[in-house]
């Protein structure tokens, strides 16, 4: 069955302020205006009641206080923050009906592993499937937020150029698009080996490697289609002619042959079912309507 919900993924954009050596969920996170423009345009405009989710952040009054300002600034005014620190605040009711109420859930970048501690398999949780599910509701994220869409999640591991068995760590994230696996932060963070292990332990799911101010909204579940300055990097492994992961050990190099490599920037199409690539020239890009 087709989800009627709208998912929108953003790849983040660290503050340009911060230090090298700050950990990526101390970073403030800023959307530029088009791409949180379109997350109020898909959720109904500036009248939408929107909900802010900085879960994932060590620095969550911080952030959200970003957001309620980027949020003003495209004169939205019915904005609350879900101040969620611990499951038993995803079980309370005063923050039940803030997710059942809204038309837009934005999850803020830090820690994707936080976010599913805390709302995972939680009342909110099930609030969202339910209404991604049988409504025009909006879900959207940066960087952690973004990543923790996905049935199959990474949820760390390093950054090396070699490609050997045990770089990645994996999780169940919160189910929202099965057949996705999403890495942020793609380029900049040098991310590549890191996804192309996630795709060979899940060869079934396409990988997307999100890089900074891009972002993909996703509608019916089955399409996605790529917004932002920036570029996307989409693995298609559903042709793969030979993948030796499991047959590995921990540290070992692995190999994987006929590994499809897609380069997306805004207005690409990408049907998830059918592994097909629709890209409009310029001037050709169909409106968000």
């Amino acid at each position: 069955m087709s989800k009627k919900g709208i998912l929108i993924m953003i790849g983040g954009n660290e503050d340009k302020g911060q230090s090298l050596e700050t950990s990526e969920q101390d970073h403030l996170e800023f959307i530029e205006e088009s791409i949180l423009g379109r997350v109020v345009y898909e959720s109904g405009g500036p009248n939408a009641k929107i909900v802010i989710v900085p879960t994932a952040s060590r620095i969550p009054d911080q952030v959200a206080e970003n957001y309620l300002e980027a949020f003003k600034r495209l004169n939205c005014e019915d904005i609350t923050v879900a101040d969620i620190r611990c499951r038993e605040d995803a079980e309370t009711d005063e923050n039940i009906n803030l997710f059942k109420q809204a038309d837009c859930v934005m999850f803020s970048g830090g820690k994707q592993s936080q976010i599913i501690e805390k709302i995972g398999g939680t009342r909110i949780h099930e609030v969202l499937l339910e209404r991604y599910q049988n409504e025009k509701f909006v879900i959207a994220g940066t960087s952690a937020g973004a990543m923790c869409m996905s049935q199959e999640m990474i949820v760390g591991g390093g950054v090396k150029n070699s490609f050997s068995k045990g770089e990645v760590r994996m999780g169940k994230g919160l189910g929202f698009i099965p057949n996705l696996t999403i890495d942020s932060h793609f380029v900049r963070r040098g991310r590549f080996g890191r996804l192309a292990e996630a795709v060979s332990i899940f060869p079934e799911f396409s990988g997307v490697g999100l890089s900074e101010n891009t972002g993909l909204v996703v509608k019916k579940c089955n399409t996605f289609e790529v917004i932002g300055s920036g570029m996307v990097i989409l693995f298609d492994a559903s042709d793969l002619r030979y993948n030796n992961q499991k047959s590995k050990e921990v540290g070992e190099q692995m190999t994987i042959v006929n590994l499809k490599t897609h380069i997306l920037a805004s207005g690409c199409h990408f049907n998830l079912d059918q592994k097909r690539v629709k890209v409009f020239s310029d001037g050709a890009v169909p409106s968000h309507a």
